[in-house]
């Protein structure tokens, strides 16, 4: 008989991250890993001795996800913060689970939305952005923050309520945001 496979740390951690996926981060248990698995729930608590922690791995599975997906833009130009908007509403839209385990579950590390700006997690996603734009680093801060708030608002309605997606509607909307944002800083530098 051929030896059992071996359940290793990155496989329990990838199972959490499909059970957050398609069914939601509080079905995470250490039987519910164990049926995805097909081992006892002895390998599993092996390597998280406490589900919260497999959690935890599994929320940094799905931020490094989350930020591969908004990075995922089509087009490079002056719009490039406007193409991450909306990749983080289209985010919502078809990964909901995900949606709610990243920003709704309360496993962020950051406890403001300033703290929130100014984490590792997110320099790539601003430094993209920062170069796209022209903008300086306090100032592409400055527009992200009004860009995020309001992209945040739409993602939250459409990953918890059944309501259409209109690409077109939302992104005029996010442009507005923007342009106001930028104008407003260029109205505070005059």
């Amino acid at each position: 008989m051929p030896p059992k496979a071996k359940v290793t740390k990155e496989m329990v951690t990838e199972a959490a991250f499909d059970i957050a996926r398609t069914v939601g981060f509080e079905q995470i248990t250490a039987r519910s890993l164990s049926q995805k698995l097909g081992c006892s729930t002895q390998p599993v608590l092996y390597h998280f001795p406490k589900i919260d922690a497999v959690k935890r791995a599994a929320y940094k599975k799905a931020d490094e996800f989350h930020t591969a997906y908004l990075l995922n833009v089509s087009d490079r130009s002056d719009d490039l913060l406007l193409g991450i908007g909306l990749n983080y509403i289209r985010f919502a839209v078809e990964e909901p689970n995900l949606f709610r385990f990243l920003f709704q579950s309360g496993y962020t590390a950051e406890t403001s939305v300033l703290a929130m700006i100014d984490s590792e997690e997110l320099r790539p996603i601003l430094a993209a952005m920062q170069a796209g734009s022209g903008l300086s680093e306090p100032q592409m801060k400055e527009v992200f923050l009004t860009i995020a708030l309001f992209a945040h608002g739409y993602a939250s309605l459409f990953a918890n309520n059944s309501l259409g997606y209109d690409e077109a509607i939302i992104s005029g909307h996010l442009e507005k945001a923007f342009r106001g944002a930028v104008s407003a800083l260029e109205e505070e530098s005059k």
